[in-house]
């Protein structure tokens, strides 16, 4: 069995990847009072009272406490219950981020960054920088926070100890490629994260929409009467999520990359995977427009050439920065790489730079979309958060079920393959989710014929990668969304502050509440 790194895994799935409301919160007339009442035992966690503070205690690595030194950022800690079936039992700690507007604050902009396992606090610290000029920071308080099993949200998903990530010592076989499991190894992952997580009803809870509620408390202990909310990649899911239980709180959404809501697991999977594949294609055909591109200038034989170059990594993995790199870790670095245009030229000298025998850039583009390592991480546990998410969200598959979808991986992106006969290297595939102390509570489709929902903005790169265009559709059309396309390569634009177009759309739906007359274009 080959055994790679927990981290390796972390760039696929953040790309990718059954609670009843009650009646009350479904009443056009539904106040706040009511809210609150509707939910026997919840009323404590609604009335209470943020206490911010610096943001230094909240930080989980010297990096992170270097980034939340900044006087913008005030930082505290929304009690919740672990189990909302259970008001009166154990609590959870929710670390939440606030940067106050530029101007007076016509309530909060609450932005989850995408993951799942995405930081909200550093995420939001992000936002607020990069739309620093813009009228929506004049406007809004930004507001995010670290989701159930999230950085400094307490309990936080704990599976191994950074010594053993390092060492290569875990196995969460998420990452399509020759990685064989057993019954075994599922099994130690469930055990391993639950033990370190805070126990089977801690790691049972970290959800969407157990998150999707706490969303719902924050809104009230932000003095909101209700929700505005800027939802990238996964935070789409939050969103729609959120729309779907508590429909008559929402002010305004904006879903930017979507989730498909109506695609189970597997097809939503194989989309994302096609996304990557005509991602590489496009990064393929930039490089061949340049000189001395390392994957040639033929596009029938682009995909073959890099497989050359990546594929014998399998056996013989090559130095990089501080450790090696492996055909696993040669093809996150790549897929990290396709998640931006900027990063292409990056992945192409990384390429010509493995034929050298060195994979230091390959490695770096890994560790970037990571956080880093020990020290300088951001967002330390972004894989185990990732993980424990998933798990309690997406379908479960058998074992017979994980091997087919590997193999049709390999058939709709075979830039991913990593060589010999596919049914070999699909072999001993497994769900590793398999032997998690609960079954999933999301429920796929999700989000459907929700009644009473106002306007909502969904926003889509016509080359997204990850998320692609045809989910953006999917999810306008289930929640009776505007839809605004952006035509071009990468994934996710509104948080950016890079794109005018983008911008001027959704500062004025978020600001006014208004959107286009007609269906809306901007070139990314």
């Amino acid at each position: 069995m080959n055994r790679t790194t927990l981290r390796r895994f972390v760039v696929i799935n953040l790309s990718m990847l059954l609670c009843a409301v009650s009646l009350l919160a479904c009443s056009p007339e539904e106040s706040e009072s009511d809210a609150r009442s509707s939910d026997v035992g919840l009323g404590k966690f609604y009335d209470q009272t943020l206490r911010w503070t610096g943001c230094n205690a909240f930080a989980t690595s010297k990096r992170e406490a270097e980034l939340l030194a900044d006087p913008a950022a005030r930082c505290a800690s929304l009690t919740v219950p672990l189990d909302y079936d259970d008001p009166g039992g154990a609590t959870a700690s929710v670390a939440v981020l606030r940067v106050a507007a530029r101007k007076q604050a016509q309530g909060s902009l609450v932005f989850n960054p995408g993951g799942p396992g995405g930081s909200g606090v550093l995420g939001g610290l992000a936002v607020a920088r990069a739309l620093a000029k813009s009228p929506i920071t004049e406007t809004f308080d930004v507001v995010s926070f670290d989701p159930r099993g999230v950085g400094a949200t307490k309990p936080a998903a704990d599976c191994y100890s950074e010594d053993g990530t390092t060492r290569g010592d875990t196995v969460f076989p998420l990452l399509p490629t020759n990685v064989a499991l057993t019954e075994e190894d599922t099994r130690a992952v469930a055990e391993r994260c639950t033990e370190g997580s805070g126990g089977a009803k801690a790691l049972i809870q970290m959800g969407s929409r157990t998150t999707a509620r706490d969303m719902d408390v924050l809104r009230a202990a932000l003095g909101d009467d209700k929700l505005t909310f800027l939802g990238q990649s996964y935070g789409t899911r939050l969103g729609a999520v959120y729309a779907e239980q508590f429909p008559q709180r929402v002010r305004a959404m904006v879903l930017d990359g979507a989730f498909d809501p109506t695609l189970g697991t597997v097809d939503r999977r194989l989309a994302a995977y096609r996304g990557f594949q005509q991602a590489f294609d496009a990064m393929a055909a930039a490089c061949a427009a340049a000189a001395s591109c390392p994957l040639g200038t033929d596009p029938k034989a682009w995909t073959s050439t890099f497989q050359a170059i990546i594929q014998p990594l399998r056996d013989k993995p090559i130095p990089a920065l501080d450790q090696e790199l492996d055909f696993d870790g040669a093809l996150g670095g790549v897929m990290a790489g396709l998640y931006a245009p900027q990063l292409w030229p990056s992945v192409t000298s990384g390429l010509a730079q493995v034929r050298q025998g060195r994979g230091d850039t390959l490695l770096q583009l890994l560790r970037d979309i990571e956080g880093g390592e020990a020290d300088t991480a951001v967002n330390g546990n972004v894989t185990e958060a990732l993980y424990a998410i998933n798990c309690m969200d997406e379908q479960r598959l058998t074992p017979e079920e994980a091997v087919r979808l590997r193999i049709r991986t390999y058939e709709v992106a075979p830039f991913m393959f990593p060589g010999g006969d596919p049914a070999e290297a699909a072999r001993g595939a497994r769900d590793g989710c398999e032997f998690w102390p609960a079954q999933p509570t999301l429920g796929i489709p999700y989000a459907q014929n929700i009644a009473g929902l106002p306007d909502t903005l969904v926003v889509s790169i016509t080359g997204d990668p990850t998320t692609p265009h045809t989910g953006a559709i999917s999810l306008a059309d289930t929640l009776g969304s505007a839809l605004l396309t952006v035509k071009g390569e990468g994934h996710t634009v509104v948080s950016s502050g890079k794109n005018t177009c983008v911008e001027r759309i959704a500062a004025d739906y978020l600001i006014n509440l208004k959107l286009p007359p007609t269906m809306p274009t901007c070139t990314a």
